[in-house]
């Protein structure tokens, strides 16, 4: 009997009954004026969101772990050899795919064939030309020069963007990214401070690898060019280091992050199929916003995986904090936080696998978990699970709703989490990498 695909059926009916209720798309992302062709890119940012939207998110999630324990036992056998030799190791299935290979300057994009989880199709500039940024100023908005960062990222074509030397980038204005393009900071110092911060927003297809974003501030707004075609007027930007807003297939990576002005990284208005991995986040308030608001159940369609990052000093809540989507978060090092590490509203589900909690030595903030806006005859359904984490100094985790279904999935698309003991081992290597030509990272 041939079996019928029900997928295109289920996007179909998911995106008409986001329609019904009205609420595809309703805030306006700084946009001052939402002339035809940000009409026409939200448009299509939605097709593409509910294309890259995947119906069964455990195999998703089956996927990353069985990665990860096979990264685990190749790394065993190998490890302490590797040691006392003093050659690279690399610790989880990303770095494995790339970082131990003395060819990667020469060889940069195989990093796009190495993401996992929900951002795993995600490929960037691959198919592109390489782009070598030499000019680190950022003066004009509307026509920028070529050689800075703001020219390479508004091009139409696939980039992978490389940098010609170690800078210090101050945007005058948030950095408006086009779909396709790699942003590869390896092989020099590539700090994004104080000035505004990337937008990634109704595009596709964009990695963001081994950058320094820190002390970002709110942007005033004005006109803003965000592709060869096109400019336009935008309003004050809030001062997120990474803005996602209505994109899909996104993965950033090995990216160092502190003191931003609003967010870290805020990924909301049908933002799906995103990978943050590998990145070092201290010194901060709200962290990482997964979600745009209570009302927005356009983010049902949410799907984020958060692997093997490190939460270090100087953090306080939203590590991070979900809506409506799905949130699988593994084999993470939380360090320490000051409120709370894991939170949501709006009955998002979140799937806690091999992370290693260390609570700080506060009386009242020892649970990882903190549900707003709910009573608990509500979140009591809200599918929050922990499965193999290791909580410490008094750390807790509040479950709720059923257990995650064991069935088996495609080997591609699941992820199970290795034992949170490896934990520290998974992240040690943790935000921006310093490679060297001819040498492994």
């Amino acid at each position: 009997m041939e079996l019928i695909d029900l997928r295109p059926c289920f996007l179909f009916l998911l995106f008409l009954l986001m329609s019904i209720l009205g609420v595809v798309s309703s805030v306006d992302g700084h946009i001052a004026d939402f002339d035809e062709v940000w009409q026409e890119r939200a448009k299509k940012a939605q097709e593409d969101a509910l294309a890259a939207y995947h119906p069964n998110p455990e195999e998703v999630t089956g996927h990353l772990n069985h990665e990860v324990k096979l990264s685990l036992s190749r790394n065993e056998s190998r490890r302490q050899l590797a040691v006392n030799r003093g050659k690279c190791v690399a610790t989880n299935p990303i770095d494995q795919c790339w970082r131990c290979k003395q060819d990667w300057e020469s060889n940069r994009k195989r990093l796009a064939d190495c993401v996992v989880g929900f951002g795993r199709n995600t490929t960037g500039g691959k198919d592109g030309d390489i782009y070598v940024v030499y000019d680190s100023s950022d003066d004009d908005l509307v026509s920028p020069k070529k050689g800075t960062l703001r020219h390479a990222v508004i091009q139409d074509e696939p980039l992978w963007i490389i940098f010609s030397r170690s800078m210090m980038i101050r945007l005058s204005e948030e950095l408006m990214v086009n779909s396709n393009k790699t942003i590869d900071g390896r092989g020099h110092q590539v700090h994004i401070h104080n000035g505004a911060g990337i937008t990634i927003q109704f595009v596709k297809n964009v990695i963001i690898h081994g950058l320094h974003i820190h002390d970002i501030k709110a942007g005033g707004g004005g006109m803003i060019r965000d592709s060869p075609t096109h400019f336009g007027l935008r309003t004050r930007s809030d001062g997120d280091g990474i803005s996602i807003f209505g994109s899909s297939n996104v993965w950033v990576d090995h990216v160092s992050m502190a003191n931003c002005m609003d967010g870290m990284i805020d990924a909301i208005e049908m933002s799906t199929a995103i990978t943050v991995s590998n990145c070092h986040f201290t010194n901060h308030n709200e962290a990482l916003l997964f979600g745009a608001n209570d009302h927005s159940a356009n983010d049902t369609v949410m799907q984020i995986t958060l692997a093997f990052n490190h939460f270090g000093r100087g953090l306080v809540q939203r590590l991070p904090r979900c809506r409506f989507g799905f949130c699988h978060v593994v084999n993470n090092h939380y360090s320490r936080w000051l409120m709370y590490a894991v939170g949501g509203s709006a009955h998002p589900t979140i799937l806690s696998q091999g992370n290693r909690f260390n609570a700080p030595n506060l009386r009242f903030s020892k649970e990882v978990t903190k549900r707003d806006f709910g009573e608990e005859s509500e979140w009591k359904h809200w599918q929050w699970r922990s499965e193999g984490d290791l909580f410490m100094n008094g750390a807790f985790f509040v479950e709720s709703g059923p257990p995650f279904n064991k069935k088996a999935g495609s080997p591609k698309d699941m992820l199970t989490a290795f034992s949170a003991s490896a934990v520290v081992r998974l992240t040690q290597f943790g935000g921006a990498l310093h490679c060297v030509k001819g040498k492994a990272c």
